[in-house]
């Protein structure tokens, strides 16, 4: 069990994580980004600001993307979750993640997880974006490094690639 006192009630909680269900006793104030770093042994999901602004703790709930130390892991029982490592198991991303290297959208990586997420989201439900269109759903996320015009430019790659369209 992570986090909290010892006098503090814990709740059982099972989910499926990347695909593996996991049941666990967990504290009811135990947030979903620590369940998973804690208890699921999977550090992709970064703790940046814990107040839902950094964007870094971003994971997939059932599908949509959510700040995981937003969420607390008791609301997620008998949800379906997806982490970083999850995302790339498959191979999914790997335009992606190809496109964060090629134009150079990464430098320290903290945040890469999350940006990963959620433009993949975005991509799902939108194969053509508009580069507004990608500002506004990457605002969420935020980036010390880069400057954010390379992470936009391999966003917008990813979308023409997927598309079959040159890039």
């Amino acid at each position: 069990m992570s986090g909290g006192n010892a006098m503090e009630k814990t709740y059982p909680v099972t989910v499926i994580v990347n695909g593996t269900p996991m049941t666990a006793l967990v504290p009811a104030r135990l947030t979903l980004a620590d369940f998973l770093r804690n208890e699921a042994e999977l550090t992709g999901t970064h703790v940046g600001c814990e107040h839902g602004v950094c964007g870094a703790c971003t994971v997939r709930v059932d599908g949509r993307t959510v700040r995981g130390c937003l969420t607390l892991a008791v609301q997620c029982d008998g949800a379906e979750v997806e982490t970083i490592e999850g995302a790339t198991e498959d191979g999914r991303i790997k335009d992606l993640q190809d496109a964060f290297i090629e134009r150079n959208a990464l430098q320290c990586g903290f945040c890469t997880p999350g940006f990963l997420m959620a433009a993949d989201e975005l991509l799902n439900d939108n194969p053509s974006p508009t580069r507004e269109e990608i500002r506004e759903h990457l605002s969420g996320n935020y980036c010390r490094c880069t400057g954010y015009q390379a992470i936009v430019e391999a966003v917008e790659m990813t979308a023409a690639r997927r598309r079959g369209e040159a890039q």
